[in-house]
């Protein structure tokens, strides 16, 4: 079994170095004095932010409330 994993290792890690090899960086931008680029924009977090912390609030909520229900439920019995 060991003569099989060693070499299928190897194999496998050589193929995939390969395959996820990276792209060499972007070249920098021109002189934003001659026209050639300006400062870069970000992307935009404001409306993802705020809809990740809305589905968060749902979510604990929700969990919340099976919770309660759940030991509501224990009580009674």
């Amino acid at each position: 079994m060991k003569k099989l994993i060693y070499p299928l290792l190897i194999a496998t890690f050589v193929s995939l170095t390969i395959v996820v090899s990276a792209d060499p960086p972007p070249p920098p931008p021109g002189n934003p004095s001659i026209g050639g680029g300006g400062t870069p924009v970000g992307a935009p977090i404001d409306s993802g932010l705020g809809v990740l912390l809305i589905l968060g609030a749902a979510y604990s909520a929700m969990k919340l409330y099976h919770a309660r229900k759940l030991t509501q439920e224990k009580e009674a019995i």
